[in-house]
């Protein structure tokens, strides 16, 4: 049996804190500033990511990284103008099909877990991102897949502007226990 230290104790109760307050503070952010995105930076939202957990362990997604300006301009449109403003877009993507060719039924949740662990890595260094849906919209979709020459076989999923805040955004309280069942409805 091993014995925990009072002061490991600690530390884990830290570690926990820090990410529940990460995740807590976690909000959507429509307004950057110019400040540049590093690439270390972007590399970091990557690997986190990419540390999503996936169904068969198949890691279906699939991320394009968006920096030139023409390309944002022919992403943003009505409902996302803002990934127009944004140093750095990442379009997170899925491959629809799994490795003997047949459908992949769970590229979906796949990516939102990816996504969501993006979400997370960019609110911990301190910059701001909002998802914005993409599937399954064909509206959304279709210019997506064209302005950037996705296959056949791999779906744009969600379009996340990243960028430091331009604003005061505040996390939301979502917290509601009516939606809450316990052992049934």
């Amino acid at each position: 049996m091993t014995m925990v230290s009072v002061a490991g104790f600690a530390q884990d109760q830290d570690r926990s804190q820090a990410v529940l307050d990460n995740i807590f503070s976690r909000k959507s952010v429509r307004t950057y500033t110019d400040q540049p995105v590093s690439e270390e930076q972007v590399e970091t939202i990557l690997r986190a990511a990419m540390a999503a957990p996936s169904g068969m362990n198949s890691q279906p997604w699939r991320f394009v990284v968006i920096r030139e300006q023409s390309v944002k301009d022919k992403l943003a449109t009505g409902f996302n103008k803002m990934i127009a403003k944004a140093p750095v877009v990442i379009v997170v993507c899925g491959k629809t099909t799994n490795k003997l060719g047949g459908t992949n039924r769970n590229w979906t949740a796949d990516c939102a877990a990816a996504s969501e662990n993006l979400l997370l890595a960019v609110e911990s260094l301190g910059l701001g991102a909002v998802w914005t849906a993409c599937y399954p919209y064909d509206e959304r979709m279709n210019p997506t897949i064209e302005a950037l020459g996705l296959p056949d076989n791999v779906k744009p999923y969600c379009i996340i502007p990243i960028g430091y805040p331009g604003g005061k955004d505040k996390p939301k309280d979502k917290w509601k226990p009516e939606n809450i069942h316990y052992d049934k409805w």
